[in-house]
């Protein structure tokens, strides 16, 4: 039997997910690997434990599954977007991986707007966020030049772990979109950016689709991690685009939406038309020559920790989810803005923070829970309002993943208040998955992802919209988006104080 390996190296943990060649999910395998906090905002990693993770990965699945050693036919990736990793001239790490949550980089973004904000937003359809790649670059020029002046290589996480592999240094489109030195019309590193940003276009790897062999593993790695015939690896695409592809995201009809800690809405896209202010998202996609649109709400899962940590930490999430479904829709009149942390889309704004709005004596905790799920949901569709209205976008459906879909009140919720019909999946296995079916379209046993996606994918459960709730989440709606007018200046006052 021939076995292909979807690997997802993620901000904690790298996860191997085996699937036979008509979509068969055999055995998953996981291994957890630290963050490293040098000072508040900073947040890294060290590539070295990446690799090891990935052998601790292999090792266990060869013990799960006796024929794995000589049946592995390929592999592909799924990774952490934007982390910079820096090679040197003998292919050395030259300093810990800066990862996509560090936001060290204010600075060099708010210079990058200001001087470049329109012309980059041209080129890259993004604009300069903490999270990108580029202002971490700009940011290790700045403050660490010694170990700039020897930079011969730029790779992203899933990129440095295939070089190990490989021995070969690719970027795939989609993760490339995210570092804002792309060209996301031709699809080359941007000559302009690069210049503008003083940046040497010799250390930016050679571009690739997600779907392209890269190469097989090389001999001697093959032989530490026990494997016993060649094995093809493929490059793979970003966490987003996998994820997408691993839902079934292949139709411009269905999109997704992932509420994990930060919220994501996720739309294939036709063309590069529309999204002239950045306020979306906008990236190459896993599939060749497409795109698709994403927003985010940076506190989405994380808000119901928040609130279950504060109010509940004693009680299991299914009693504190308790009761929920006895509070009205719109919480009795309470309304929460889900901006703990800021918000990304559509404000951009580090500097907002959450409300609770409408507080009576009545509102018991169930009211606010409810309130916390309603406004986490409000602030995604923020971002599916701004989709919607991208020329070319027709979407009716949106799969559910991450822990939005494993409570049926929420999934009804996301349903009244998003007004689209929500589907959950059979087996939810993240981004793995997508990076499954990139090897097995790119070893050519399907023609295209939708025809991989009918053997991957199995859909579960499917929950229309309320039309009597619609109506009423459409009034609290409404209400909702003032907030943000109404507080963002309080906010920053009190930050200031």
């Amino acid at each position: 039997m021939k076995y292909i390996l979807g690997v997802d190296l993620g901000t904690s943990s790298l996860k191997g997910s085996v699937y036979t060649v008509d979509g068969s999910l055999v055995e998953t395998s996981s291994s957890a690997y630290d963050l490293i906090i040098p000072q508040k905002g900073f947040s890294e990693q060290n590539p070295h434990d990446w690799i090891d993770a990935f052998i601790n990965v292999i090792y266990d699945l060869e013990k799960k599954i006796e024929d794995f050693d000589k049946d592995l036919e390929a592999l592909s990736f799924s990774g952490q977007m934007h982390s910079l990793v820096l090679l040197d001239q003998n292919n050395q790490v030259l300093r810990n991986a800066i990862l996509w949550n560090d936001v060290r980089t204010t600075r060099q973004c708010k210079k990058i707007m200001e001087n470049y904000g329109n012309d980059l937003v041209n080129i890259s359809k993004n604009i300069a966020l903490e999270g990108f790649t580029l202002p971490k670059i700009l940011w290790v020029k700045e403050n660490e030049a010694d170990i700039w002046d020897k930079v011969k290589h730029m790779l992203l996480p899933k990129d440095y772990l295939r070089y190990w592999l490989t021995g070969k240094y690719n970027m795939d489109y989609s993760d490339a979109a995210g570092t804002l030195l792309l060209d996301i019309y031709i699809k080359e590193w941007s000559d302009e950016i690069a210049n503008q940003f003083e940046i040497d276009k010799n250390i930016l790897p050679p571009l690739v689709e997600s779907i392209g062999y890269v190469g097989d593993i090389l001999p001697d790695i093959q032989a530490k991690l026990g494997l016993k015939n060649k094995v093809k690896v493929y490059a793979g695409a970003a966490d987003n685009a996998a994820s997408a592809v691993g839902s079934g995201i292949t139709t411009n009809d269905k999109g997704m939406i992932s509420i994990g800690t930060s919220g994501v809405v996720l739309a294939n896209k036709v063309n590069l038309t529309g999204n002239e202010d950045g306020k979306l998202h906008t990236f190459n996609h896993a599939i060749p020559g497409s795109y698709y649109s994403m927003g985010v709400t940076l506190a989405a899962g994380k808000s119901l920790d928040w609130l279950k940590s504060t109010f509940g930490s004693n009680m299991t999430f299914d009693e504190f989810l308790e009761g929920i479904e006895n509070v009205s829709p719109g919480s009795e009149g309470l309304m929460f803005t889900p901006y703990i942390q800021g918000e990304r889309t559509p404000y951009n704004d580090s500097s907002i923070r959450a409300s609770f709005v409408g507080i009576d004596i009545s509102h018991d905790l169930p009211c606010f829970t409810r309130a916390v799920l309603e406004g986490i949901t409000f602030s995604l569709k923020d971002s599916l309002e701004i989709i919607d209205k991208e020329p070319g976008e027709d979407v009716s459906q949106l799969v559910s993943v991450g822990g939005g879909a494993k409570n049926k009140i929420w999934l009804q919720l996301q349903a009244d208040i998003l007004n689209k019909k929500i589907i959950t999946l059979e087996i939810e296995n993240g981004p793995s998955t997508g990076a499954a079916m990139i090897a097995a379209v790119g070893l050519g046993y399907y023609e295209n992802f939708g025809e991989c996606a009918n053997k991957f994918v199995n859909y579960k459960e499917e929950y229309q919209p309320n039309p009597q709730n619609v109506q009423v989440y459409e009034k609290y709606y409404q209400v909702y988006k003032t907030i943000y007018q109404n507080t963002k200046a309080i906010s920053k006052e009190l930050l200031e104080i």
